[in-house]
């Protein structure tokens, strides 16, 4: 888990979204519709965003888990992270992570994704507050200036 390796009590029926919240302290992934509808609890698995509320934990168990908050190196934002503040491409936040996620895992299999590419890879994250403008403006920026960066932001 974001590069930490942790113990938890492998219960195959939990969501990995419940181990990751409620057993983890790792509150940044987001419990949205529990139905894998809305996208806020998107998590990279193995650098691929998955939905934790559908993915067991017994899926994850031996893989590389990366949550929102394992993006950012010490005080320093990932870059995808700093496009969509710089964007302003939030207004409650709430989808935010995982649009995040999302685009991180767009990102690192395709530096450089046309307007059709970067909405299929949104399809899925639903934004409450409609700020889909902004939020696509903060993918182009994210794309324009990190290319070719993988899932913590190293260069692949």
């Amino acid at each position: 888990m974001n590069g930490t390796a942790h113990a938890v009590s492998l219960d195959r029926d939990r969501s990995l979204l419940y181990v990751l919240r409620e057993e983890l302290g790792l509150t940044g992934t987001k419990y949205g519709c529990g139905e894998g509808e809305c996208g806020a609890c998107k998590v990279l698995l193995d650098g691929v965003a998955v939905r934790a509320c559908k993915t067991p934990i017994g899926e994850a168990v031996g893989h590389s888990v990366t949550t929102i908050e394992g993006l950012a190196t010490g005080d320093r934002l990932h870059p995808v992270q700093q496009a969509f503040v710089d964007a302003s491409a939030f207004q409650c936040g709430f989808c935010i992570p995982g649009m995040i996620i999302a685009t991180v895992s767009l990102l690192a299999q395709n530096p450089r994704p046309d307007e059709a590419e970067i909405r299929a890879a949104l399809d899925g994250n639903l934004c409450r507050c409609c700020g889909y403008v902004r939020i696509l403006e903060a993918v182009r920026m994210a794309s324009a200036l990190s290319p070719g960066r993988g899932p913590r932001g190293a260069t692949r």
